[in-house]
């Protein structure tokens, strides 16, 4: 696990990951948190204080995202899937 404290990050779900486990059974991490230095990739994450679910279809992040969850706050990122 790994906990996150820069600025600013946002949190969206990686429909091709997804969609990817379903077809060929893999285990791809389906949650990216941008920062403003990195990628983290994940398949939990919890945020430590407010954050706010933003809708920006004219506006989308560079990955191609329209809906995702911003934060100030320090969110934490299981990097490795439970069984």
């Amino acid at each position: 696990m790994q906990i996150l404290n820069s600025n600013i990050k946002r949190i969206h779900v990686n429909q091709h990951n997804i969609r990817a486990n379903a077809k060929n059974d893999e285990q791809l991490p389906p949650l990216t948190i941008k920062t403003s230095t990195a990628n983290h990739k994940g398949y939990d994450a919890t945020i430590y204080g407010s954050s706010r679910i933003v809708y920006s279809p004219d506006k989308p992040l560079p990955c191609g995202a329209k809906v995702w969850i911003e934060t100030h706050a320090p969110v934490e990122v299981k990097e490795e899937l439970c069984s």
